[in-house]
């Protein structure tokens, strides 16, 4: 586990790119002590509900003198701060075709192009996937759930926005992110199902956060999905847009399970939308370090075993859009564009 948030020294040291110095740059060209900047961190953390980080003025020196490497919360609360993103700001090199700035609109002022045209940049991060869909379509659909969603409804038929990826990958951010654009409900799989899943475990003589056996694996997991699917049919039966989040590894693999899947919402007139979040296994560990979840001790105690199980090439056998997260870079959008709103979306 990491204190604060810290990343572990060894990992920020090799991190390609890491520029200690543009942080103090940034700090010094905003006119703020170390101290005044820790003031800012929390609250600019605070009002966008990420994790407040410490943020006292020798963990900053640490950070600007290159000793230690920023953590997760760290980075989005600097972004945020500076208005920049990570590369910008000497965390890492940019990712090819990555967006690196961002024109800011004041969140007092209505609703204008900037408003649009940042939402659409966030957007564009749903890439298609290996097989043909109309992603701008899909894009569109949510840009317009957004603009409606102030002007007394969305006139397309009602979507299931299916978002799938490893643990740690970012399906949870960045569905919430869709879900406060366009006000469709969540359904992540662990908050509904983890207290089920916990007694079911201990009940069949297990501990309650394994994740990895056979009797999670065969005995309950099935089960845990079940719960997830039931739940978001009841808004499919009414027609409710729902983003649905879990990592779905087996479920977007199986062709007959989606094809269920596609044919009960298609009954019911709900269009079948998934998306698909791929990242890098630095960034995945990272984030569940951070996170500090008991259902991750395993992973964590034995993570060269279990990313050896990894396929990071995997994707839907379904037509389906893609989330590149490596680097944390589409999460890292999404957190400038809630800045140019202001914290909390109108």
């Amino acid at each position: 586990m990491t204190s604060d948030g810290q990343a572990v020294d060894t990992v920020g040291k090799n991190r390609p790119g890491w520029r200690p110095d543009k942080l103090r740059q940034q700090r010094e060209a905003h006119g703020l002590t170390l101290e005044g900047a820790g003031e800012r961190l929390r609250e600019v953390a605070g009002a966008a509900n990420l994790t407040v980080p410490a943020a006292n003025f020798q963990t900053l020196w640490q950070h600007e003198q290159g000793e230690v490497y920023p953590g997760p919360h760290y980075r989005r609360a600097y972004c945020l701060l500076y208005r920049a993103t990570e590369p910008e700001l000497g965390f890492r090199h940019a990712l090819p075709d990555e967006a690196t700035t961002l024109k800011f609109t004041a969140s007092s002022e209505p609703h204008d192009g900037a408003h649009v045209l940042a939402v659409e940049r966030a957007l564009l991060q749903l890439g298609p996937g290996p097989e043909e869909i109309d992603g701008p379509s899909v894009q569109q659909r949510i840009l317009d759930a957004w603009k409606r969603r102030h002007t007394g409804g969305d006139p397309n038929r009602p979507t299931l926005l299916m978002v799938g990826g490893y643990a740690g990958s970012g399906k949870s951010e960045f569905s919430r992110f869709i879900s406060q654009l366009t006000g469709w409900p969540v359904l992540d799989k662990d908050p509904i199902t983890r207290p089920l899943v916990e007694r079911l475990l201990v009940e069949l003589g297990s501990d309650p956060n394994d994740r990895h056996s056979d009797v999670y694996r065969e005995k309950v997991r099935p089960l845990e999905y079940q719960c997830l699917l039931e739940t978001a049919y009841a808004n499919i039966d009414c027609a409710i847009s729902t983003v649905l989040t879990a990592p779905f590894v087996a479920e977007a693999t199986d062709a007959r399970w989606m094809r269920r899947l596609i044919n009960r919402c298609e009954a019911r007139g709900v269009t079948v939308v998934v998306v698909w979040i791929h990242c890098d296994l630095d960034t995945m560990h990272e984030n569940i370090s951070f996170r500090s979840a008991a259902r991750d001790s395993w992973k964590l105690q034995n993570w060269d075993a279990y990313a050896a199980g990894l396929d990071l090439d995997l994707r839907p056998v379904v037509p389906h859009l893609s989330v590149d997260n490596r680097l944390g870079a589409a999460i890292s959008l999404t957190d400038q564009v809630r800045q140019v709103f202001g914290a909390v979306f109108p």
